[in-house]
């Protein structure tokens, strides 16, 4: 007897390869929180929101019913609602209710598509249905869909719920929810769509490719001008979104296990971020990078974390980020090799943002680990007695008593860092030997052997072999007596003038004044690009008008219906 009704569940690789990482990143993110969530408020509620999570996370990952489906869909909105509300920031009321309304607002054009999807079809089982997108009513059923796993994963312009969410909710949310979960659920959706639920053309490949090529850049291009940690991140996590569903667009085996692999790749490394900024903000109680810096030396785990994690994130070999960007290449050429006429624009916008996220982390290790201290942040010690300084930003309280000691955080918070570090480098280097073979090919029902990949563990061991020379030469160049001197910008010790410090806030606020950017940088700060606030101000704009012309005076109401009266009579005649 079966113990599940495969009417309403199914279990393939697909959703065991996206469940396994579901749990995956649950069980981090609790462990992570242990440390984070010491002595904070509504303990129970988050981990029972937490709880929750999992079970509607994995409802959704096995459903083989679009009505069930659903609930469970609509029920992670309600949970990513109550989790961000958890915060205690002033704005954590108004970012839950904008994530709300605008998974919520997709959630209810799903419902539009689901019942095209029943007029098609006469069915809602997914694996029962193969529609060809050959007519208006199957193209607006699958927009209609795809729009709700857009909104999900954070691709434009459905996006602005997660940065402002990165901004102002508490850290280990992040981590768990826009950074990880929703990007593994939105995107596997969208893989049910592509790949199983619908048969693609090559019109709806080219406007997934230029959908994510669109939001790769324009993400990308804000976070460069970000100076907030968390928020800057957040863009990034929405620029990473970009390259799943170009790699879905493709339309070849190539690109799209690219597409897939890089999905888990993006969550890997977005919450390992995520988590090593929380584990800066429990140091200290800013995420201004104007007044970090230097916590390389105090924080040298988490330091080395991030930086895996930067490195892997921007395409750097030999880490996994790389490993699926270098298919996601592999599938745009082949698209050109098919026939088609925009591949080098896709390709330029994949590797240009790959170029603008290494940069952007460049900003951040300067900004966060290796540049000088700022005077009001812990990793700056007192000149004369080599303590540190008193600072309303540094938290009060140590766990090693009444005296602030800023030092590494607990094991507990960076143990998962470690771990999703670590999945950074062995996905990246036996790429093609774990996840590819034991969970991205079987997924797609793919052969084992196929080009398209690079020789990962080859260019590793050169890499190893090349740092080992450098690091020969360096000793070599150590054994002769050197001259030491004192660090200086422009003949001044920086000792004696604190205040020449370079934070690296402003290295790209110059991108602001070119003219052809100037202009929508200064729309994107007025939110002329968030939908939420576009959609809002019509609204509210439409309901003034209502109001001012049903303002309660009795002459204006005879008014409007002597117009309607006219209007009716017109027609009338006519007809």
């Amino acid at each position: 007897m079966d113990l599940i009704n495969l009417e309403l569940f199914k279990i393939d690789s697909l959703s065991t390869f996206v469940g396994v990482f579901v749990g995956l990143f649950t069980l981090l993110t609790v462990i992570y929180s242990f440390g984070f969530m010491d002595k904070k408020k509504g303990l129970f509620s988050y981990y029972f929101y937490i709880i929750l999570t999992l079970v509607a996370s994995l409802g959704v990952v096995f459903s083989n019913d679009l009505v069930l489906f659903m609930v469970f869909w609509g029920f992670l909105g309600i949970l990513l609602y109550l989790l961000i509300g958890v915060g205690e920031k002033p704005n954590t009321s108004k970012t839950s209710k904008k994530a709300l309304i605008i998974v919520g607002g997709a959630d209810a054009l799903m419902l539009l598509g689901l019942a095209l999807i029943w007029h098609l079809t006469g069915t809602f089982k997914m694996d029962g249905m193969r529609i060809p997108l050959n007519s208006a009513e199957a193209i607006w059923a699958y927009l209609l869909l795809a729009i709700g796993a857009f909104a999900k994963a954070g691709v434009m312009p459905f996006h602005s719920w997660v940065p402002d969410t990165a901004e102002d909710a508490l850290t280990p949310v992040t981590a768990y929810l826009p950074a990880s979960l929703d990007k593994l659920l939105g995107i596997y959706f969208l893989v049910r769509l592509t790949l199983n639920m619908f048969v693609m053309n090559l019109d709806m490949n080219t406007f997934l490719m230029a959908v994510g090529s669109f939001t790769i850049i324009a993400a990308v291009m804000m976070a460069l001008i970000q100076n907030d940690f968390k928020r800057l991140l957040g863009y990034l996590a929405v620029s990473s979104a970009g390259y799943m569903v170009l790699g879905l667009g493709t339309g070849n085996f190539i690109g799209i296990a690219g597409g897939l692999f890089y999905m888990l790749n993006g969550a890997i490394c977005m919450s390992c971020l995520f988590m090593t900024c929380g584990s800066v903000e429990k140091n200290v109680r800013t995420m201004d990078l104007d007044k970090l810096g230097g916590f390389a030396k105090i924080m040298p785990i988490t330091f080395i974390t991030f930086v895996i994690a930067s490195l892997a994130i921007s395409g750097v070999p030999p880490f996994n980020g790389f490993a699926s960007k270098w298919m996601i290449y592999q599938g745009i050429i082949n698209v050109g090799k098919n026939g088609g006429s925009l591949w080098m624009l896709w390709l330029v916008a994949t590797m240009f943002g790959s170029a603008l996220t290494l940069a952007s982390f460049m900003k951040l290790i300067h900004a966060v680990f290796l540049g000088q201290p700022s005077p009001e942040n812990p990793a700056r010690k007192d000149l004369a007695g080599g303590r540190i300084p008193k600072s309303p930003l540094i938290s009060p309280k140590s766990s090693h008593g009444d005296r602030a000691e800023h030092r590494e955080v607990n094991p507990v918070m960076w143990v998962p860092t470690v771990i999703l570090a670590v999945l950074c480098v062995v996905f990246g280097v036996f790429a093609y030997q774990v996840p590819l073979k034991m969970f991205i090919l079987p997924s797609l029902k793919m052969a084992v052997n196929f080009s398209g990949t690079w020789n990962a563990t080859l260019a590793t061991l050169l890499m190893l072999v090349s740092i080992a020379i450098g690091i020969i030469i360096y000793f070599l160049g150590t054994i002769t007596k050197t001259r030491e001197t004192e660090s200086f910008v422009g003949g001044e010790v920086l000792k004696e003038h604190p205040d020449m410090r370079v934070s690296g806030v402003e290295l790209y606020n110059t991108v602001q004044d070119i003219k052809s950017l100037k202009t929508i940088y200064n729309m994107a700060k007025n939110k002329a690009f968030d939908l939420y606030e576009v959609v809002s101000k019509i609204v509210f704009g439409i309901n003034k008008i209502l109001r001012y012309m049903h303002n309660g005076i009795l002459p204006t109401y005879l008014a409007w219906c002597l117009l309607g009266m006219g209007i009716l009579f017109y027609v009338l005649i006519l007809r």
